[in-house]
């Protein structure tokens, strides 16, 4: 067995290259995403099969396919380039902790209602940080996570990312919400879910997070689903207008969809249903104190709406 300090056969760069190919089904489209010309990337390719011994890929396949046996091998390489990438974020840290770029997803019910107001909150703050942002749904989130795609993520709490490490950034109340005149906003007073007994409502397509906690409440309530199911929450608050309907939204969106008062909005009452906003890393990731001051920029984007801030 080679010793820690032996020559390796294979490089870092291979590995990517590898990665890339499983990733893509191809070697033209991992060679575009590398930036690297096919032939060369089909020779690292190549060498890297030969020096481990094993053939990574079923090149007769279109898209290409691991081969079964090579399965393992192209999940360690994920789990090594990742922990490269923390090692260059470690020497980072060392030298100034809030420089250089950090990679943040955010779910796509929080996104265009947050980043308006804390990007240039996190500009003024942290000047040397450069922050790159991607909008995707909670899984596509947590996989780019675990894979190193991402440093750190918005997301709203739930069993998809127990297993990450966490800041409180603040709790987003649910809110009623259909076109004016709906019964279930004709009163006053703040709203109880087992009012929704019965009730058709709109609510937002498979994948969001937001749907699910929607959707646990009203099934809880009794209320059912309509066939439309919308793909935004900005798509949702048009045909919730245009059905003379009724749903349930986040407070953190209201700002934004509700701008031109065209719905009619009824709060839950107290302990009403809410949803925790977090922002989670990796755990053991180096850029956990750095991320901390970042989420208590994050907190104070959202402490106008009464959410509290990261102590």
């Amino acid at each position: 067995m080679a010793g820690p300090l032996d020559p390796l056969p294979i490089t870092f760069r291979q590995l990517q290259y590898i990665v890339a190919v499983a990733d893509l089904g191809g070697f033209r489209r991992a060679a575009e995403a590398c930036h690297v010309a096919q032939p060369s990337l089909s020779s690292q390719v190549a060498q890297a099969e030969q020096a481990l011994g094993v053939v990574v890929f079923e090149r007769h396949t279109n898209p290409i396919r691991v081969a079964p046996a090579a399965r393992p091998l192209v999940e360690r390489a994920r789990e090594l380039l990742t922990a490269a990438h923390d090692l260059i974020d470690q020497a980072r840290v060392a030298a100034d902790p809030l420089s250089g770029t950090l990679r943040i997803g955010v779910i796509p019910t929080v996104c265009p209602y947050l980043l308006p107001e804390v990007a240039p909150l996190l500009s003024e703050r942290f000047p040397r940080l450069r922050l790159l942002w991607t909008e995707e749904k909670t899984r596509a989130i947590v996989s780019a996570l675990e894979q190193g795609g991402l440093d750190a993520a918005i997301v709203a709490a739930g069993e998809e990312v127990e297993h990450l490490a966490a800041v409180h950034l603040g709790v987003d109340p649910f809110v009623l919400a259909g076109a004016p005149g709906h019964p279930l906003l004709a009163d006053p007073q703040p709203a109880a879910a087992a009012e929704l007994e019965g009730a058709r409502v709109l609510l937002l397509e498979d994948g969001h997070c937001f749907r699910d906690q929607a959707l646990a409440l009203c099934e809880a309530a009794g209320a059912t689903e309509t066939e439309f199911r919308a793909t935004s929450l900005s798509t949702l608050v048009q045909m919730v207008r245009a059905q003379s309907g009724v749903t349930v939204l986040p407070s953190l969106a209201l700002p934004v969809e509700n701008r031109r008062a065209q719905l009619g909005v009824r709060p839950f009452g107290p302990g009403g249903p809410s949803r925790t906003l977090l922002l989670v890393w990796r755990k053991g990731a180096p850029l956990g104190d750095a991320l901390t001051e970042v989420a208590r920029v994050l907190a104070s984007g959202l402490a106008p709406l009464d959410r509290p801030a990261v102590p």
